[in-house]
């Protein structure tokens, strides 16, 4: 079964690198130094999480509702 996840990037200015999370799913996240090798290792890092995971019904799992930008004055 299938299921599609939301995950939020973004690229680190000291290392140049992306980063991934997949809110709401603890431990579902990554790096690295492409969006494609992101993408392939958030997939594969959410599958293991997902496994390790005790749901019965796909409804049980976190739902990302959606992101925010904040102005802060610094």
């Amino acid at each position: 079964m299938s299921h599609s996840f939301t995950a939020l990037i973004e690229k680190d200015p000291e290392s140049g690198r992306y980063v991934g999370i997949v809110p709401g799913i603890a431990g579902a996240h990554t790096e690295a130094e492409t969006l494609d090798e992101l993408h392939e290792k958030l997939t594969e890092v959410l599958e293991l999480c997902l496994s390790e995971m005790d749901f019965k019904d796909v409804d049980m799992l976190p739902m990302f509702v959606g992101a925010i930008q904040i102005e802060a004055h610094i």
